[in-house]
């Protein structure tokens, strides 16, 4: 019997980051400046990582929800898919191209809007917005390993006391 075990060097878990703060930042833009700070002083940046500490969920708003809007973004996506349906059924079908890209598209608009309209009645009017979500970190954390943690720690002073990026 022949068994497909991976190899234990393959596997990868996730582990938690190692090594002492040199530094905090507000935003992923100025521990990224931080780092490259770092990298320019010749800094063994392979012992640094930044950390997003403080996870949060954000969603943000971007519009209201309405039939016209639903039916709308159905039939427009719809239209692309049976547009590139009917593309495929002419290029493997004999014949003029015109009837399957018509075909493609009337299928597609009719079955997507018909979806849409089916997943929104669905709702029943408890989530008639639109929004995107993200995961952020509410302060990114510099890292480094002890034997150069105080190095670092000292070269990020200088930053700092360098004032804002102009």
């Amino acid at each position: 019997m022949t068994t497909f075990a991976v190899p234990p060097e393959v596997v990868n878990p996730p582990t938690p980051p190692t090594g002492w703060p040199i530094g905090a930042y507000a935003t992923y833009e100025e521990a990224q400046r931080a780092v490259d700070y770092l990298a320019d002083a010749d800094f063994p940046v392979e012992d640094v990582t930044i950390v997003g500490v403080e996870p949060l969920i954000v969603e943000r708003v971007t519009g209201r929800l309405t039939w016209p809007r639903v039916l709308g973004g159905g039939a427009a996506s719809g239209a692309w898919f049976g547009l590139f349906v009917g593309l495929l059924l002419s290029v493997f079908t004999a014949g003029p191209l015109l009837p399957p890209l018509i075909t493609g598209l009337l299928a597609g608009v009719l079955f997507a809007t018909a979806f849409a309209a089916a997943g929104y009645a669905a709702l029943r009017g408890k989530r008639d917005f639109v929004s995107n979500t993200q995961l952020v970190a509410g302060r990114y954390d510099v890292l480094c390993q002890p034997r150069h943690a105080e190095r670092g720690r000292d070269l990020l002073g200088r930053l700092a006391l360098s004032g804002p990026p102009r």
